[in-house]
Formats: structure tokens, sequence, C-alpha cells
């Protein structure tokens, strides 16, 4: 009885074929974690070169120095 129970055991493969594609979507997932994480320093660099021209563009506006700080105003409601 337990060699029949091997026997099908051996030749049955209905959940091939949803574990090949288990293992298809993590290795996909992978792939784009890895290039998320490969672009995210180029995209750091963009926002901070956004940040650094939005900053001195305020600073000429408001005619603050670069990298003062300016106060936040109270509200009040």
């Amino acid at each position: 009885m337990f060699r029949r129970f091997l026997k099908v055991l051996q030749s049955e493969d209905r959940g091939q074929d949803l574990s090949e594609y288990c293992l298809l979507t993590a290795l996909f997932a992978l792939i784009a974690l890895g290039i998320i994480i490969h672009l995210s320093g180029g995209m750091q660099a963009v926002w901070g070169g956004a940040n650094a021209s939005l900053t001195a563009g305020n600073a000429a506006i408001t005619g603050t120095p670069t990298g003062t700080a300016i106060p936040a105003k109270a509200t009040s409601h």
C-alpha cells in the first residue's frame, strides 16, 4: 500500500504548474526590486537637484542666503 502511494505521489503533477508560476513570479519580483534599487540613486539625484534649484530660487527672491532656514509663520485658528 505504501509503495502504491509513492508511485501515485511520483506520477502526480497537478501542482507542478502552480509551483512553476510561483517561482517565476518570485524571480520577476526580485528582478523588479533590483531595478528599482538601481534606479533609486538616480531619482534621488534628480530630486536633490530640483530641491537645490528651488532653494536657490527662493533665496534669490526673498534675499536670504542659501541654507538659512526661514521661520514658519504662526497661524491661529
